[in-house]
């Protein structure tokens, strides 16, 4: 049988917080936020910087919903030096502040509702180039998809997948985004998608971030979405829909050549191809694999599985192209992170374009996690800067700690062995 001794001491299990706050504190960065965004009115006793780390703290001690600071975090969080411990209702009310309005289209009696908060958009990406996440006139590579977030708001439609909820486009670079554009569950993707990569490009491009290559899923396979990706990057490949034409071309290819990708084997070749009329064609690469059962494929009449992609690359090797494309796979994990560890699978409000601001911002306490990983993996060597948010909790954020009074003013003793006292070593 165990044993208990109670003990009245105030020791916090979330220590690792400390750290964090004052990082972010040292850094500037609330000051930066609100710099950005402005000064609420003067009655307001908090800023939206203190909206957002309060937010952030909630993901870092392992919350999921904005109520947590309430119902389990509040006193954890209370002695956190330049930590304002708000309600839950206050971070909402707050955020509710930086809503913009919908832009509605009426497509002959079908009403598109989009949202994309132009201000939090540019916040997003000044803020990691803040944070050294991303670099004036350095060139990137970008990934752009939409993912269906399903829920049951007041203002969500039912999307051709059967269930309610948005369709978010969201561009990124290293698996983090920065840009978000919201739009109803109704809306096809394909539906003005060049309007959308046309206010991505244009923002980063006035925020001096240059794109390099883009790459994009079969709903960008539109004339006007790849003229845009053709104007605006050197190269771009995106996942080629089959057709009637296609099938005419592929049945004409002679050569195939066999390369092995992820151990395993397949046929590739690439073609010139022209589906939106150019006046110079682009490169079809295409690569096939025998059906396990051996069934006909619909196009093509034989027992191989097909997939294309369209590039304006014409000096890279067939398998480079297919494997640099399927390294988007890695940038589809944003939606899977961003759903699971920074809460878009509980969207608070009622209405989309205020769920809008709650993605962007959570889309930069993402990007402020990435730079505390980064941070700390220096000199925490079971924390890798790939690590999920679970593991730099447990690894990080969880450590016995007291705050004491000495001498020379308050101490933070740390039960722990991990060397927590090599962070102010490390430069910020």
């Amino acid at each position: 049988m165990i044993k208990v001794e109670k003990n009245n001491q105030n020791i916090k299990p979330f220590g690792g917080i400390n750290f964090a706050i004052d990082d972010l504190q040292n850094k500037g960065l609330c000051q930066f936020i609100d710099n950005e965004l402005g000064s609420r009115s003067p009655q307001a006793q908090y800023s939206y910087s203190d909206s957002i780390m309060a937010l952030l703290s909630i993901f870092l001690c392992g919350g999921d919903a904005i109520e947590d600071i309430e119902t389990h975090l509040k006193e954890q969080l209370k002695d956190v030096p330049n930590m304002k411990v708000m309600s839950a209702d206050t971070i909402l009310r707050t955020l509710k502040e930086l809503a913009t309005e919908k832009v509605i289209h009426d497509n002959k009696g079908i009403i598109h509702e989009y949202n994309d908060n132009k201000e939090l958009n540019v916040l997003n990406i000044r803020v990691q180039k803040e944070l050294g996440l991303l670099s004036e006139g350095h060139y990137y590579d970008l990934d752009f998809d939409h993912q269906l977030t399903p829920n049951k708001k007041f203002d969500s439609k039912m999307s051709y997948k059967k269930a309610s909820g948005y369709f978010p486009g969201n561009a990124s670079i290293n698996d983090l985004i920065v840009y978000t554009e919201n739009r109803n569950g109704n809306s096809n993707v394909k539906y003005l998608q060049h309007e959308t990569l046309e206010k991505i490009f244009s923002t980063l491009k006035n925020e001096n971030i240059k794109i390099y290559r883009s790459r994009a899923d079969c709903g960008s396979y539109i004339r006007k979405a790849v003229d845009v990706l053709r104007k605006n990057c050197e190269y771009f490949y995106v996942r080629a829909q089959q057709c009637e034409l296609m099938r005419t071309e592929i049945l004409s290819v002679q050569e195939w050549k066999t390369v092995e990708i992820n151990h395993i084997e397949y046929e590739v070749a690439s073609i010139e191809y022209n589906p939106f009329d150019n006046e110079t064609p682009d490169r079809l690469v295409i690569q096939r694999t025998k059906k396990n059962q051996g069934q006909g494929n619909l196009f093509t009449n034989d027992a191989r599985v097909y997939r294309c992609i369209i590039t304006n690359d014409s000096k890279w090797e067939e398998k480079k192209v297919i494997e640099f494309y399927n390294g988007r796979g890695s940038s589809e994990k944003v939606f899977d992170v961003m759903n699971n560890d920074f809460g878009w699978s509980k969207l608070p409000f009622s209405f989309m374009n205020e769920n809008t601001v709650f993605m962007i911002v959570t889309s930069i306490c993402r990007a402020i996690y990435q730079w505390l990983l980064n941070r700390y993996s220096n000199v925490f060597p079971e924390l890798k800067p790939y690590h999920r948010l679970k593991k730099f909790i447990f690894r990080f954020i969880t450590v016995c700690t007291k705050w004491i009074s000495g001498q020379r003013g308050m101490k933070l003793k740390v039960y722990d062995t991990r060397p927590y006292e090599k962070i102010a070593s490390i430069p910020l």
